[in-house]
């Protein structure tokens, strides 16, 4: 293994994270709640197989939200020769980020709703 080589592929994947960040405002919003999640996850002490959940999840919206970003752009570089379809790639992919969202969202309320409620 050549430490060179590996702390280039680092640089590489860091360029990439700062890029979807400074061009993406769904993925810095993503981040944010995110933050607030895991700031929430201290404070109600979740137990550890809720933190391997809530984790997972946040990891899932944000690599979709990177795939999406991913694909978005590739669509965009063929839009000279715009298929039909290159419309509803976009809108498919987005709708993957958009469900899994949601999908997160019902499972974070299970997770924190009762402990909210505990506190009135």
């Amino acid at each position: 293994m050549q430490l060179n080589r590996l702390l280039k592929s680092f640089k590489f994947a860091f360029k990439g994270f700062y890029t979807v960040f400074r061009s993406e405002q769904n993925f810095r919003i993503q981040l944010l709640i995110a933050l607030a999640i895991i700031i929430s996850g201290f404070i109600f002490e979740l137990k550890v197989w809720e933190w391997i959940i809530i984790i997972l999840l946040i990891l899932f919206v944000l690599v979709l939200e990177m795939l999406n970003t991913v694909f978005e752009r590739l669509v965009d570089m063929l839009k000279p020769r715009v298929h039909l379809y290159a419309h509803d790639i976009k809108n498919i992919t987005s709708s993957v980020v958009l469900i899994t969202a949601f999908s997160a969202l019902i499972i974070g309320l299970l997770i924190f709703l009762p402990r909210i409620i505990a506190l009135f």
